[in-house]
């Protein structure tokens, strides 16, 4: 069932290389390798090449399945496996795990196509997994050979992450598994699952069976920004442990890591509304319909709470391989333990100084439960308040500079700013885009990101782990929806997570991504075409004049305008730059790919709004 699923996800993906007449063709990898060199002539997929791997490996043999059916899919060959080249074998594709990729790591690979062998080398399993990812990408637009290439590659962080919030909105696990193979086509290899939310609790703990029964469930769903904007569908939906072993277990096969999230202090008014008495107030609660921070959180002057959370992170620690579980730690509002006579009476019995030093107390009970499950905590940059726990990683969102300061005291951080790597956000014209929280965070933002902030020196640097995006799911309600707000914008961080720096290149990655968008059409997904929207932008050149520019993020744009209100198509002038029309004028633009128009036309009213 797995290798038929992941057959359906890359078949045909076959637009690895992009030619030009006379001369080598370009390679569109997607992240960019470390080092790639391309060379004259095609490896032929015939029925007489073998897939050459020490059956005595089980790993490598698995992936050896993985790729023979990628290519019985897209070449409709069907390769034998063997632990040895045949005599009838004319020419082979061989997996072989060496010492000598050693300085790889464990997730680089070396792979060498020529026009008589494919070789596939690792130090470890993972990397031969991103290996054949790549391989899939040097296929000929005919799907019958592989461009001849030499590359070397391995990543440039360890954590490369998309997150995803299902306690807002719930998703099924057939969306779920599509998520995670997405994710392994970008060689990704950490996928947040943000289980627990005000709004949703979606993870089955046999111990505490009602928080499924009650916090998993809500009456509506607000969807739009007014808090009165409310569908009265009833709403919800949780996972049960078996599933989440299925889902871990799929992940695994594509080596990523599942972190669940289990939100605290604050976010935690679903296990509030099943167990009120673990509030500062007693409760009742209802399950909030309407977004919003909520003012009631965990009481923190409890023993109950610490008893009710070793609870549910016993299974939860139980049920994922990780070794590091994500506690939360945003947003608490610290309303109620002021008021809250049995946190003031902890405040004093631990001898803290406030409410933020209550929280760290918190955050620092929850570490050390963890640690005898030999489990990490990672929280959000709010933990830094009151003081770190001491084994603690910072996940840096509102900003660096919760990462610039978790680095210098030398936590581990990953870093997810919001304003750019938060891809609940418009990546287009807001009236052009479905609505979304807010923010603007276009491909090229995404793309341009640097992650290691340049205050930190080189020792301080190498705290910093990695970088995550984050789809939050209040304004989206459906797969669909998911798709398109995550990519291609997962592309552009694929290639921050992946690639050295000195490798980024925007313009290349654009070149690139005229396949990526092929390769995604043929896999159905619902991606962004926010990229080939048409910018439009003005200067005054006088009191009578403006000067209008053009743009947009596809690769050589074809942009076709008009500026007397109609709406351009096909016999519209073409956008060969910048030009001058009269004060007021109402200018529309639209994007063309092979002659076809590309989403709405950008409208702008020049001349009302003219900067010097």
């Amino acid at each position: 069932m797995i290798l038929k699923k992941i057959a359906l996800l890359f078949n045909l993906l076959i637009f690895g290389t992009l030619a030009v007449q006379g001369q080598l063709p370009e390679l569109t990898i997607i992240p960019k390798p470390l080092e790639s060199t391309v060379q004259s002539g095609t490896f032929k997929l015939t029925k007489s090449v073998s897939i050459v791997v020490d059956k005595k490996q089980p790993e490598l043999l698995k992936i050896a399945e993985m790729l023979q059916t990628y290519i019985q899919a897209i070449s409709k060959q069907n390769l034998t496996i063997s632990d040895n080249k045949t005599p009838n074998s004319v020419s082979s594709i061989q997996l072989k795990l060496s010492d000598q990729s050693e300085s790889l790591g464990k997730e680089g690979y070396r792979l060498q196509v020529t026009p008589s062998e494919v070789t596939l080398e690792a130090y470890q399993p993972n990397g031969m997994f991103y290996a054949m990812q790549t391989l899939t990408q040097l296929l000929t637009s005919d799907a019958k050979a592989l461009q001849a290439a030499t590359i070397t590659d391995k990543p440039r962080f360890e954590w490369r992450g998309m997150m995803l919030d299902v306690g807002r909105y719930f998703y099924g696990m057939d969306f779920l598994k599509k998520y995670i193979d997405y994710m392994a086509m970008h060689k990704f290899n950490t996928f947040h699952w943000h289980l627990t939310e005000d709004h949703g609790w979606r993870i089955e703990i046999k111990k505490h069976p009602e928080l499924t029964q009650v916090g998993a469930w809500r009456a509506g769903t607000q969807y739009g920004k007014n808090a009165n904007e409310i569908d009265h569908n009833p709403h919800g939906g949780f996972y049960t442990q078996e599933q989440v072993k299925e889902l871990v277990a799929y992940a695994q096969a594509r080596y990523i890591t599942i972190v669940p999230e289990i939100e605290m202090p604050g976010h935690s008014l679903s296990a509030l509304a099943t167990y009120p008495e673990l509030s500062c107030t007693g409760g009742p609660f209802q399950m909030p319909v309407a977004w919003g921070i909520q003012k009631d959180v965990y009481c923190a002057g409890n023993e109950k709470t610490y008893q009710f959370l070793e609870d549910v992170l016993s299974e939860v620690a139980d049920l994922f391989p990780s070794p590091i579980i994500h506690i939360g730690g945003d947003e608490c509002p610290k309303d109620r333990w002021k008021a809250c006579p049995k946190c003031q009476a902890k405040i004093r019995s631990e001898h803290l100084k406030d409410e933020h030093e209550l929280q760290s107390y918190f955050i620092k009970r929850i570490e050390d439960f963890l640690l005898t499950k030999n489990k990490r905590i990672i929280g959000w940059d709010e933990i830094l308040e009151g003081g770190l726990a001491p084994n603690a990683t910072v996940m840096s969102w509102r900003g660096i500079d919760g990462g610039i300061a978790a680095a210098k005291q030398h936590h581990d951080v990953v870093m997810t700013p919001t304003d750019y790597l938060y891809f609940d956000y418009y990546q287009g014209e807001p009236y052009l885009e479905p609505l979304a929280i807010g923010g603007f965070v276009p491909l090229s933002k995404v793309y341009n990101y640097e992650p290691v902030p340049e205050q930190l020196t080189k020792d301080e640097a190498q705290y910093i782990k990695g970088v995550q995006g984050n789809v939050w799911s209040e304004f989206i309600h459906s797969p669909e929806r998911v798709e398109y707000m995550a990519f291609p914008r997962a592309a552009a961080l694929a290639e921050i997570a992946w690639s050295s720096p000195e490798n980024k290149n925007w313009p290349d990655f654009q070149r690139r991504m005229v396949a990526q968008y092929k390769r995604y059409d043929q896999l159905d997904i619902n991606y962004s075409k926010s990229a080939f929207q048409v910018t439009i932008q003005e200067k005054k050149i006088d009191g009578k004049q403006a000067e209008v520019t053009l743009s947009a993020e596809n690769y050589h744009p074809e942009i076709r305008y008009t500026t007397d209100g109609t709406t351009p198509n096909s016999n519209s002038a073409i956008y060969q730059g910048p030009f001058s029309v009269k004060i007021p004028s109402n200018v529309k633009a639209v994007g063309f790919e092979n002659g076809r128009k590309v989403g709405e036309a950008s409208v702008r009213a020049v001349g009302l709004a003219v900067t010097e």
